[in-house]
């Protein structure tokens, strides 16, 4: 007889930072010994699937998020797609409430998707966007999310309440009426000491068709690079592929051990400032340079703000060159921040109802 609760958890489809920082909350369910359901679409779940083949998975409805091709249209493309993506949300809503009886489901953790909750079992959601930053409608962006986190639980930030933290005014605010436990930064990696083996690694991911228009940007800039990069597309696709072509070893995706590896042995990083990518790099303590997703003002904040910290340089995309890797030795990189998530007070919750 299996005793084990079911917990359902459920990253968003975007890019693959949600799906990653999902990964040490999955192992740390199986290790409290819960059975972890695994809810999501696209490249997220493929990827998630990929990383734990046995355990039982949900495709949920897509919000089918894209970019345009100019970062300034992406929030009117945005506001233009919203009836379809309430009508994704309200549909996966729906079956999560058929999931709970299907599966005897007795606690669910959101990362970000909007229609997984319940009002039966325990529900929590996690961000680290209690402001989201929409430009001159980041009161309503806001609003309108705090209005729907308040539907869960409780609510879990992956960063550090007070002092030095890594998500800046995204993730603090002075008045809140929601439950809110900030948890630590996420990370699937450990920091492995060990030989430098590639002077640079580049490692993408997010919506197209920004992540291609970036790769193609890199791979002519970084040619004629002194020096040998380790290229990491973000493509998650049926087969591993790496292909060799001075200076470059390109992967079309890797897998949380292999990635754990390349990070450790690459002397720098250059990426979209996606908040996962920032707390990977933080718990490895790595130099990098940022090149925001163009109309993301989220990753623009924290970009501009690790500038003024003087931890990482950035640069918009169409000014990119490879010039502007020479300002890293200008930058102190990534320090230590010393924090541990503790699951198991966290999980309290899921023995509460």
């Amino acid at each position: 007889m299996n005793l084990k609760k079911h917990i359902l958890i459920a990253p968003l489809n975007w890019g693959l930072g949600h799906a990653t920082r999902c990964i040490p909350i999955i192992n740390a369910l199986i290790e409290h010994n819960y059975e972890p359901i695994i809810a999501s679409d696209g490249i997220a779940l493929h990827l998630l699937k990929k990383e734990f083949p046995d355990i039982k998975t949900i495709e949920l409805p897509s919000y089918n998020i894209k970019y345009s091709k100019k970062g300034y249209y992406f929030k009117l493309k945005l506001l233009k797609e919203t009836p379809k993506i309430l009508k994704a949300i309200r549909a996966e809503n729906i079956m999560v409430k058929n999931s709970i009886d299907a599966y005897n489901i007795k606690g669910i953790i959101s990362d970000n998707r909007l229609g997984v909750y319940s009002n039966k079992i325990p529900s929590v959601f996690i961000t680290h966007q209690l402001n989201v930053l929409s430009g001159s409608t980041t009161w309503f962006s806001s609003k309108m999310h705090r209005q729907i986190i308040k539907k869960f639980d409780e609510c879990w930030i992956p960063d550090i309440e007070n002092g030095p933290n890594l998500s800046g005014a995204l993730g603090h605010l002075k008045n809140h009426d929601f439950k809110i436990k900030y948890i630590g930064p996420l990370s699937r990696f450990n920091k492995i000491d060990g030989n430098i083996i590639y002077d640079l690694l580049v490692l993408l991911s997010g919506p197209e068709p920004q992540r291609t228009i970036l790769e193609n940007i890199l791979l002519e800039q970084l040619k004629v690079f002194d020096g040998n990069i380790l290229f990491v597309k973000g493509k998650v696709e049926a087969k591993q592929a790496i292909t060799k072509k001075d200076p470059f070893t390109i992967y079309n995706f890797m897998l949380t051990q292999d990635l754990e590896k390349a990070i450790n042995q690459s002397k720098f990083v250059l990426s979209r400032p996606g908040y996962t990518t920032i707390m990977d790099l933080a718990k490895l303590k790595k130099k990098a340079f940022f090149i925001p997703t163009p109309g993301q003002y989220e990753q623009d904040y924290l970009a501009k703000r690790l500038n003024k910290m003087k931890i990482a340089p950035c640069c918009k995309q169409e000014d990119f060159n490879i010039g502007k890797l020479l300002n890293l030795d200008n930058y102190i990189g990534f320090g230590e921040l010393k924090t541990t998530v503790n699951y198991k007070n966290l999980f309290c919750l899921f023995e509460s109802k």
